[in-house]
Parts: C-alpha cells; structure tokens; sequence
C-alpha cells in the first residue's frame, strides 16, 4: 500500500501521506476529522456544501503547512460526486481513503414525516453514502486498495424516542459496512465508527424548542453517561486517524463504539 511506503521506521499510527476524502468535512465531527487527519500528515480533501466554511478550513490549514483541499460537493448528486473524485485525481492521483460522515437529523416519529423530510434524512444519509461509494470503490479497485469509514450512530442500536427517520437511516448503513467487507474482500477494508453524544452544531440542533438551554441539559446528559462527559469531534477523529493507519489493517466490517459507555447502560 501507498501508505506503507510513507510510514517511519519506529512511527506509529502512520497516515502521512495519505489522499483522504471527508464528506461533511467542514463542521462538527467532520472537521474534528478533517483537522485530525491534517495534523497527522494525510493530503485532505474535504467535500461539503459549505463554500464559505470549506473555503476558510482548507486555507487556513494550508497556511499551517497542511496539504488541504476543499471542494464544494452534494452527495446526493451524481454529477457533484463526479466532480470531488476527479478533483481529487486530478491533485493526487489517488484516493487512498475515504471518510463517510456527511449526515443529516430530524426529528418525529414515523406519523410525523412526510415525504420531503424522509426523502432528505435518506438522500443525504443512505442514498448520499451509496453514490459517494458508488464513485470512490472503482478507484481503489483500480489502485488494489483503500479504506472506508462511515459514520453510522448508536441511535442503529437504541430506540431514542422522535427519531424513527435518523435511526433508521444509520441501522441502514450499519448494514451496508457489512456487505462492502464482504462485496470487495481483500482490497478495500469498511468500518463504522458509531458516536453517541458528541458536541456538534448537529446536538444543538435537536435542543432546539427544549424548555432548558442547551448548557444545562449537556450537563444532566454529561451526567448519566458512565465516563461522565459528552464526546468531542476530536475524540472521533482520533480514532478515524488509527483506522485509516496500517496498524488498524485487522479491522473490518466492524463497528466502532464511541459512545462512552452509553450502550453498557442497564434500561433504568
């Protein structure tokens, strides 16, 4: 693998050198990622539909002495998606890995959606992953190799009450790691990487409309989480960085829990 070729004698958890894609790379836990993988060496290019927000990242890693790119990208476009791999290309001549995250929330249960609300969680959340895929595996069958992360949610896993949509779409995605370690077997390796509560503008969000500010109720959640504090982008981001490196080359077709503690809870 190229990334082989780039690491040290003695490093660890090598990623220097390597061309990774983040969709939804420019806020909340994508930009954790985004800045991460940087620090760490990686060529980044980061997809999303926030011009203004990618244009201001990428330079600002770039005056850090950061390779970055940013690319203005909607993964539910076809031609969009077209545009990122060959931007990408065009750069580095390769995609060595790519980091699944873009996603959107809203809230109801099932009674309360109607088509346009469904249609955006699973077109950005499931439909936009399939088409990034859809585009990035050719490449890295090509190449012989590469990596994929996706961003899935403890919510697969627990009935969180008013997100019938958003824990459907990443239950869907859990299963979808599953068949890419299957489907493309000794050439691309696929993780989840399954955050609970993580401070992000995308938690803020779903305060909204609560009876106490968002501070107040961060520090009740903070409280019945087992490590007794909420997650960070960063704490995310580290982890996307070993995956991503040789020594996580044993890791497929798994989920990684990021959750602290959340899933040990007994149900009282």
């Amino acid at each position: 693998m190229v990334a082989s070729a780039s690491m040290r004698k003695g490093e660890i958890m090598s990623i220097a050198g390597q061309v990774l894609i983040v969709t939804g790379g420019t806020s909340g836990i994508g930009e954790g990622v985004s800045r991460e993988l940087a620090a760490r060496g990686a060529k980044v290019v980061m997809a999303s539909p926030q011009a203004e927000e990618g244009a201001a990242l990428a330079a600002e890693l770039t005056a850090a002495g950061h390779d970055a790119l940013f690319v203005a990208t909607d993964i539910t476009s076809d031609s969009s998606l077209y545009r990122l791999v060959d931007a990408t290309l065009g750069r580095h001549g390769r995609i060595d890995g790519v980091h699944c995250n873009a996603g959107v929330w809203a809230e109801g249960k099932v009674t309360d959606f109607d088509e346009a609300t469904w249609s955006k969680v699973f077109g950005v959340n499931v439909k936009g992953t399939f088409l990034t895929l859809k585009h990035i595996v050719p490449v890295m069958e090509r190449q012989g190799h590469g990596t994929i992360i996706i961003t899935t949610s403890v919510a697969a896993f627990i009935g969180f009450p008013a997100h019938a949509a958003y824990c459907a779409s990443k239950a869907a995605l859990e299963a979808l790691v599953r068949c890419m370690a299957t489907d493309y077997a000794g050439v691309i390796r696929t993780v989840a990487v399954s955050p609970g509560t993580i401070q992000t503008p995308m938690l803020d969000a779903s305060c909204a409309g609560w009876d106490k500010p968002p501070a107040e109720i961060y520090a009740e959640v903070a409280q019945k989480i087992p490590v007794r504090r909420l997650g960070t982008p960063a704490d995310v981001a580290k982890v996307v960085a070993w995956l991503f490196s040789d020594d996580a080359g044993y890791v497929n077709g798994s989920t990684i829990f990021l959750e602290g503690g959340t899933m040990a809870l007994p149900p009282w």
